[in-house]
């Protein structure tokens, strides 16, 4: 997105301030140009003492001063040229965050003039700034093999300090449709945190449980970091939420639930992310914790905790080992209802390959009714295509993976003795293996094509033997 040029330095005084030059146009010095720099030049920079004396910002308009002294004031601790270049980079980082600019250049020179010190630097940011309206037809992938068009408006910076206005209409293959409009103003008293507020409506059809859902709600949102790795999300949410039938053929059990409902509900998750690759990683581990807790007002209330986590390991060069746990426990509070789309479902090639569309759990004539309750675990080794064709490009977008999936879900019983119930999760186990291909999808999904053999199911599961194929978001 941008870079970073710097001069060797010569002799330069004292003065630490930050210059912001609004200017039109932006324009990099032609010295900037990284093709002059020579390779054979090794410049050993560790313990050369330097500190910055100056800061200027060009091609600043709408955007504030203060929320861009904010963002490079670390570079005046600096004290050697490592350090520059160590917070530069931090700096250049956290004005790209603010949404402001598409494009950021850094350049770094010996300090000069009357009041520049010895071992000063002069640091120059040259920054341009979105266009007041920004718009686009975008494609995205989700879970459940669905892709969408999305059609994007949105206004950043709106009030220079990193606001954006967003509105969005996307529609999908499985006759999916969403309609949301929000706001979000970063906030630079804590790290990595800004609040959002809007309105939505989506519009989804669930054809394994046999009902069309249609939500229409308001949202707050508070996003923060607690430490640099740990990242949080609190929401509020409002919402009418009205349930219909598919068909004369969907069960009573589900048409027991149709008809509008008002719920009210707050969200917290928390999630650490230490893998060096969301798509293929080949070290590290992911952990995430949400909680939700309905019953604020309406008629829908439970207190709902779904947990996931992720390891990785390295067997040899190439050969990933790699862990997943997953669970959730849904309990339903005051008397309230309980919708079917708040309920757990399992199977599919995202959460149990080996079984159709939440086509594992109680069922009534056919249409999946999800539980209270659910467990799921997967052992996977990933290993490049054999004979590594395309190796270095095309290829390395493949990967081979061996599976084993099991789980199990159900109904709690709060009569029950505990080890009662999870004897009956432990005994009600599903189990499927196999081998497959799984193609990346950019940085956020995949397409997997496995060949499945169940070997542990129950009466009335759906099962999906032989090819299975899945694109989405989030994988077990």
């Amino acid at each position: 997105m941008g870079l970073v040029h710097a001069k060797e330095p010569n002799t330069p005084n004292i003065q630490q301030n930050i210059h912001s030059k609004k200017l039109r146009n932006f324009q990099k010095p032609e010295s900037s140009d990284s093709n002059n720099i020579n390779s054979s030049n090794h410049i050993n920079i560790e313990g050369v003492k330097a500190r910055v004396d100056k800061i200027f910002v060009e091609g600043l308009g709408r955007t504030k001063d203060d929320i861009v002294i904010h963002c490079v004031r670390e570079m005046f601790k600096a004290r050697d040229f490592s350090a520059v270049l160590h917070t530069a980079t931090k700096a250049r980082q956290q004005l790209e965050n603010l949404g402001c600019f598409r494009n950021i250049g850094v350049y770094i020179d010996t300090s000069k003039g009357p009041k520049s010190t010895p071992e000063g630097l002069d640091v120059t940011f040259y920054v341009k700034e979105h266009k007041r309206i920004v718009g686009g037809i975008s494609t995205s992938v989700g879970n459940n093999s669905e892709g969408n068009l999305i059609v994007g408006l949105r206004s950043p910076n709106v009030f220079g300090r990193g606001e954006r206005v967003q509105c969005e209409y996307s529609y999908g293959s499985r006759k999916t449709d969403n309609i949301s409009c929000s706001i979000t103003k970063p906030l630079f008293t804590m790290r990595n945190s800004s609040i959002s507020a809007g309105f939505f409506q989506t519009g989804s059809e669930w054809p394994w449980s046999g009902y069309r859902l249609v939500d229409k709600g308001l949202n707050v949102d508070f996003q923060f970091n607690s430490l640099p790795l740990i990242k949080h999300n609190l929401q509020w949410e409002g919402v009418i939420r009205n349930l219909s039938v598919t068909s004369r053929t969907t069960s009573f059990d589900v048409r027991e639930e149709s008809g509008p409902k008002l719920k009210s509900a707050i969200k917290h998750s928390v999630s650490i992310d230490q893998r060096d690759h969301k798509i293929f990683p080949t070290s590290g581990s992911y952990f995430v914790l949400t909680s939700e807790f309905a019953g604020l007002g309406g008629n829908v209330g439970f207190l709902k905790n779904d947990a996931l986590i992720q390891t990785n390991y390295s067997i040899v060069k190439d050969i990933v080992a790699q862990l997943v746990l997953h669970g959730g426990f849904l309990k339903g509070i005051g008397g309230k209802d309980i919708t079917a789309h708040d309920k757990f479902y399992l199977g599919g090639p995202q959460t149990l390959r080996g079984f159709q569309t939440r086509g594992v759990g109680p069922h009534s004539d056919g249409d999946a009714l999800g539980s209270d309750i659910f467990w799921a675990a997967a052992l996977h080794i990933y290993t490049p295509l054999p004979f590594r064709p395309g190796k270095g490009g095309f290829g390395d977008l493949f990967r081979t993976h061996a599976f084993v999936n099991l789980g199990s879900i159900g109904n709690f019983k709060f009569d029950d003795e505990i080890l009662n119930n999870l004897r009956l999760l432990s005994t009600e186990m599903r189990l499927a293996y196999g081998l497959g291909i799984a193609l990346k999808l950019g940085e956020i999904a995949r397409i997997e094509v496995n060949y499945c053999i169940p070997a542990m199911w129950k009466k009335g599961d759906r099962l999906s033997s032989g090819i299975q194929f899945g694109v989405g978001v989030n994988f077990l």
